[in-house]
């Protein structure tokens, strides 16, 4: 297992997503990941699971304080008047005092980047959440966050081989911040991409396991695949007993392509 160690935080570079796990389901991945070794899990509000992850973990054989555990404010709720609110319910359905991190979801442009960054700062010293960041923040935005003085730690952002991220990478990198990547595998499309059929082979891995590897050899990026599948959850952590060339990651890299984004929402921001 690898961990990165960004600021004062330790985090599991490979994390676990619960994005579009229903309640049940939720419930029984998470614990089935946290049962294969997975120490990081992410949710959030959006997902309306925070309920059914915070009972996995509080049933699992391991202990809370071994868990890095993230969730993120709505859009809806970034507001001075919503935001504190939204998180002490947050922590009421994760069945904690405190998640080790929270996130902006989103960005809201009817709410101005200080105001939330205001109250995302305050919900750290009131010791709601160990570290902070933001989630789907464009470099024009993420100036505008470093400019507030908050002591940010990531930013979570669509990133897999098919999307060119290198001005945001590059400038995370510049600020000694790191890339959490969601949607990883491109939410399945590496499957069956013959560059990475071809490396995988070679290991006796699958696409998915080369593409995970890929972002973990990568400095200061984390990655949080799902997977409602146990036996895939399984597959997905057995990515730690091989290491691609630097060749090889080259050939990984120039898959990258503009506009090939998969989430993509109408009140998205403007992307690099």
């Amino acid at each position: 297992m690898k961990n990165i160690k960004i600021k004062e935080a330790t985090i599991p570079a490979l994390g676990f997503g619960t994005f579009q796990l229903a309640d049940a389901t939720a419930y029984t991945v998470v614990k089935a990941a946290l049962s294969e070794g997975y120490r990081h899990i992410d949710t959030a509000q959006m997902y309306k699971n925070e309920e059914s992850v915070g009972r996995a973990i509080r049933e699992a054989d391991v202990p809370r304080d071994q868990v890095f555990l993230t969730t993120k404010v709505l859009p809806a709720n970034l507001g001075a008047k919503t935001f504190m609110p939204s998180v002490t319910e947050s922590l009421q359905k994760l069945q904690t005092d405190a998640v080790d991190l929270l996130l902006i979801h989103w960005p809201n442009a009817e709410v101005p980047v200080e105001e939330y960054m205001e109250e995302l700062m305050k919900a750290q010293q009131k010791g709601y959440t160990r570290y902070i960041g933001v989630s789907n923040h464009p470099t024009a935005l993420l100036d505008k966050v470093l400019a507030t003085g908050a002591g940010i730690i990531t930013n979570q952002v669509e990133y897999h081989p098919f999307l060119n991220q290198d001005k945001l990478y590059t400038y995370l990198q510049d600020h000694n911040l790191t890339l959490t990547a969601y949607s990883p595998v491109a939410q399945g499309k590496v499957l069956g991409n013959p560059v990475l059929k071809s490396i995988a082979d070679k290991y006796n891995k699958n696409e998915i396991q080369v593409t995970l590897r890929w972002l973990m050899q990568q400095d200061n990026v984390l990655a949080i695949p799902r997977s409602a599948n146990e036996a895939h959850i399984r597959s997905n952590f057995s990515i730690f007993d091989f290491e691609l060339t630097p060749e090889e990651m080259q050939q990984i890299n120039q898959l990258k392509q503009a506009n090939t984004r998969l989430i993509n929402p109408s009140f998205a921001p403007a992307w690099d």
